[in-house]
């Protein structure tokens, strides 16, 4: 039965996606080139296949921080886009270069994110990795 049990759970650690990705925008009530951002990005970017593999998380930073984000250190700049993944950041992109430019650069940065199978085994139960 135990056998079954974690043959089960293996299973469905890689049948079932792992979201763990997010693309984190510092950005501020003032800042202008949010606000660019917004009017060329903003209103699509949930229904692109990038917000699939690391939805849009928006953090202001005359705020103080979650605490899930205080590992992410020199955010300068508005807005920097932070991608993340499972806490550790994956890489940035630090002001918005116009709409050409961002999608390309976020496109670099996903492209380095781990494939579901990888993040599925990357860690099991007991801390050790499952494949």
């Amino acid at each position: 039965m135990a056998r079954f049990s974690v043959a089960l759970l293996i299973c469905l650690l890689v049948s079932v996606p792992v979201r763990a990705a997010e693309l984190v925008m510092f950005g501020a009530g003032n800042c202008e080139w949010c606000e660019v951002w917004d009017r060329e990005v903003g209103g699509v970017y949930a229904k692109t296949a990038e917000a699939k593999a690391a939805p849009l998380r928006r953090v202001d930073v005359f705020t103080k921080r979650p605490a899930d984000l205080t590992q992410i250190k020199g955010v300068r700049y508005t807005p920097t886009f932070v991608l993340v993944d499972r806490g550790r950041e994956i890489g940035r992109i630090v002001g918005y270069p116009g709409e050409d430019f961002f999608w390309e650069l976020l496109a670099g940065l996903i492209k380095k994110l781990p494939s579901n199978a990888e993040r599925a085994c990357a860690v099991g139960p007991q801390g050790g990795k499952t494949c």
